[in-house]
């Protein structure tokens, strides 16, 4: 569900001390695009918020999410929109979200402290 590797990568080009705060707004961002896909779908914004949240869960290793992203996308430039599933957007995100919350600290003070 996430790609821990990626997330290391990220914490190594932004520095460890910086890390926190970047994924904080990582995680405000694209919780606010799920809130408004969650309460208020817009099919003719899918495309557009779909691509920007791809962006910010790609950068936490949120693997599933993004491919739930670029399906949706692909469907909403193609007049098909209506055909996403946002609900399991919503819940994949969640979960996802829940993993990297519940492990990051943990898996990356253990590579801080091999390093």
């Amino acid at each position: 569900m996430i790609d821990w590797t990626r997330v290391e990568e990220l914490r190594d080009e932004i520095g460890a001390d910086c890390f926190d705060e970047v994924v904080n707004l990582f995680l405000a961002e694209a919780g606010d695009v799920v809130t408004r896909l969650r309460d208020n779908p817009d099919v003719s914004r899918l495309a557009v918020d779909l691509h920007f949240l791809k962006g910010g869960v790609l950068n936490l290793g949120f693997v599933a999410v993004s491919h739930l992203c670029t399906e949706g996308e692909s469907l909403a430039s193609s007049g098909q929109g209506d055909r996403f599933d946002i609900t399991a957007l919503v819940t994949t995100y969640e979960q996802s979200r829940l993993a990297f919350l519940t492990e990051y600290q943990s898996r990356l003070a253990v590579r801080a402290s091999a390093g």
